[in-house]
C-alpha cells in the first residue's frame, strides 16, 4: 500500500508538468482542467489511504507537500505565461517564496527540536485548498474562454496570497518566539 500511495504522489508531480505543457495551447485547456482535478484528487487520496491503512512512510511525508508545491508552481507559472499576466506571475512568486521560507523554518525548527512551531495548521490546509480552488477557476475560465471568470480568479488569487503570507508570518513568529526555547 505504501508503494501505491507514493506512486500517487509521484503522479501528481508528473501531471504538474503535463498540465503546464497543455496550457501552452488552447486545444489543451479542457484536458489540463481534467488532469488538474485528477492531480488534486490524488492529493486527497494519498493522505486518506495513508491514514486509513496506517501506511505512512518517511518518503511520503517528505514528498507529499513537495508534490503539492510542484503542482502549484507549474500551474501558476503556466497560467502566467498563457494569460501574459504579471499579476499571476508576481503573486505566484510570492506564494512560492513563502513556501520555500516555511520549508527553511521547518528545517531549522527540526534541528532545534521545535517542530511544533511549524506544524501544519488548519489555516494552512485552508490556504492550500484556496490555492487549488483558485487554479481550478483559472483553468475553467480558459476552458470556457471567460474573462469574467479570469477576474474572479484574480480576486481569489489575491485572497490566496493574503492567507498564504499570513500563515507564513504566523510560522515565522512561532519559530522565533523565545518562550519556546
Amino acid at each position: 500500500m505504501v508503494t501505491f500511495i507514493n506512486l500517487l504522489t509521484f503522479l501528481r508531480i508528473v501531471l504538474a508538468a503535463v498540465i503546464f505543457l497543455l496550457l501552452m495551447s488552447s486545444d489543451g485547456y479542457l484536458l489540463a482542467l481534467i488532469l488538474f482535478y485528477i492531480a488534486s484528487f490524488t492529493d486527497w487520496l494519498d493522505g486518506y489511504l495513508a491514514r486509513k491503512y496506517n501506511a505512512v512512510s518517511q518518503l511520503g511525508e517528505i514528498l507529499d507537500p513537495i508534490a503539492d508545491k510542484i503542482l502549484i508552481v507549474f500551474v501558476f507559472f503556466g497560467l502566467a505565461v498563457n494569460l501574459s499576466s504579471y499579476l499571476i506571475g508576481f503573486f505566484a512568486a510570492l506564494i512560492i517564496t513563502r513556501e520555500i521560507w516555511v520549508g527553511a523554518l521547518r528545517d531549522l525548527n527540526a534541528r532545534n527540536n521545535k517542530s511544533n512551531a511549524t506544524k501544519v495548521t488548519f489555516l494552512a490546509k485552508i490556504k492550500t485548498t484556496i490555492q487549488l480552488f483558485t487554479i481550478s477557476i483559472y483553468l475553467f475560465a480558459l476552458t470556457l474562454n471567460s474573462m469574467f471568470l479570469v477576474v474572479v480568479a484574480d480576486i481569489l488569487l489575491f485572497a490566496s496570497l493574503f492567507i498564504t503570507l499570513y500563515t507564513g508570518i504566523i510560522y515565522t513568529m512561532n519559530s522565533f518566539n523565545d518562550s519556546d526555547s
